[in-house]
């Protein structure tokens, strides 16, 4: 008998068969039995140890991954996540600005960027027509994991600078306010969740229809004018938003 048949019984209860395997396998992850980022067992070992079937563990094992308690790594298997990072929206930040505030490693590769970006609402946001608009895309990394793909459109008078920056360990928005001498002011916000398709999937190494975070970024200078737009896709297993809100 297996360690993992030793711990559990047989499930017996009135509640569907997949609630309950769900909620004994969130008891072990949440007690540290599972701990963070290792992998579970396998489909087989569960069906075995719990005496249900395939279908019973794989609607068990969705719905903890939804929740952002398990991710899937295509062709390995499902791993315990880790608990999320915390971003504050209560100041405008760049993220590694945040992260490393709370003692996070971040860094960046730079996925490529492209001039005269043929995006007509990039350049209403940014005001600019498109011949003058630079897209630059990165990967970005927390803890050494890979959490968001970014995608940045600048100005061109910007951008091509920015692209001879050390955008691996920088944020843009240091570099703009600390080197380029330009005050950042205030930034509209948009969140909402999605999901995965192959390109992001493939980069951020998740399955593909994995919930993610999309948030659409627009970042103005001191004196009002657009400056960055950005969208941003965060793995939904890996990160969480936090703020506060004053009722008037």
């Amino acid at each position: 008998m297996t360690s993992l048949e030793q711990a559990h019984s047989p499930i017996i209860s009135m509640h569907p068969l997949y609630s309950q395997l769900k909620e004994q396998i969130r008891s072990s992850i949440l007690d540290g039995t599972y701990a963070p980022n290792t992998q579970m067992p396998s489909e087989s070992e569960m069906m075995r140890a719990f005496n249900v079937s395939r279908s019973t563990v794989r609607l068990a094992l969705r719905c903890l991954q939804s929740e952002g308690l398990i991710f899937k790594v295509p062709g390995k298997g499902s791993f315990v996540s880790r608990p999320k990072a915390t971003q504050e929206l209560i100041s405008l930040q760049g993220f590694g600005e945040a992260m490393i505030t709370n003692g996070h490693e971040t860094f960046s590769t730079l996925l490529g960027y492209s001039e005269r970006v043929d995006n007509k609402l990039a350049s209403s946001k940014l005001r600019i027509g498109c011949s003058d608009i630079m897209e630059i895309r990165r990967l970005r990394y927390l803890d050494r994991v890979p959490i968001s793909v970014d995608i940045t459109y600048v100005p061109s008078s910007i951008g091509r600078r920015l692209i001879l920056e050390d955008l691996a360990t920088e944020d843009i928005f240091v570099i703009v306010e600390n080197k380029y001498a330009i005050k950042l002011g205030h930034a509209e916000v948009q969140l909402e969740a999605v999901l995965s398709d192959d390109a992001l999937s493939s980069l951020l190494k998740i399955e593909e229809g994995s919930p993610i975070l999309r948030m659409e970024r627009l970042t103005y200078s001191a004196d009002g004018s657009p400056i960055d737009y950005e969208h941003l896709y965060y793995r939904g297993d890996m990160l969480k938003y936090k703020t506060g809100l004053k009722r008037n």
